[in-house]
């Protein structure tokens, strides 16, 4: 099969939709919209966002901050916390007209609407030439209950999350679920 060139281009898809909320010094709630985020370890998740958010200096503030993975239903509000600053909309979560809660294990807002949450403590800033990387420890995770599965655990066709394609700027859901991890490849392991 023939390949292209595309040049310098940030190839890797899927990407979450997560949405980061944090209070400012006077408790005022701003979210944002992070795409470049990833788990990094069982109870830390790493944000790659830039000092300038003014999510980003809050988290430095307050010292904590929610994650939540948006969702098809809320895909409108998710998109407007990535185009619009804070530092520029100070009304910026208040023109959502969604709702946000004080997380009972962290000094950070729950944001009602989004199915899923990470509440995190600041763990680490990673800063180098060409890095800028907040690192959270997940305190606790919470979940609407029409998400779970009769198992208790979040269930990826309940949740319809979004995900973002970087090469054309979609927004997509979570498909069909295909395979199981640890099993799919287990046939090779027998192969002499």
């Amino acid at each position: 099969m023939a390949k292209k060139d595309l040049g310098v281009v940030p190839a890797v898809y899927p990407m979450p939709v997560l949405i980061v909320a944090a209070y400012d010094k006077d408790g005022k709630v701003n979210a944002m919209n992070a795409a470049w985020g990833m788990i990094c370890d069982m109870d830390k998740i790493a944000l790659f966002i830039s000092e300038g958010h003014k999510t980003t200096k809050n988290i430095l503030e307050s010292k904590a901050f929610t994650v939540a993975i948006a969702d098809k239903a809320h895909m409108d509000v998710a998109d407007y916390f990535g185009i619009a600053s804070g530092n520029n909309t100070p009304d910026k979560f208040e023109r959502t007209g969604y709702t946000a809660v004080k997380s009972q294990h962290v000094n950070a807002p729950i944001i009602d609407e989004f199915p899923v949450t990470m509440e995190c403590s600041l763990a680490e800033v990673v800063s180098t030439e060409t890095m800028y990387c907040i690192v959270g420890k997940i305190a606790n995770v919470v979940a609407d209950e029409a998400v779970l599965s009769d198992n208790g655990k979040v269930d990826p066709a309940k949740l319809n999350a979004l995900i973002f394609d970087q090469f054309q700027s979609g927004y997509y859901v979570t498909g069909d679920k295909v395979g199981q991890a640890w099993n799919a490849g287990k046939p090779l392991m027998q192969k002499k």
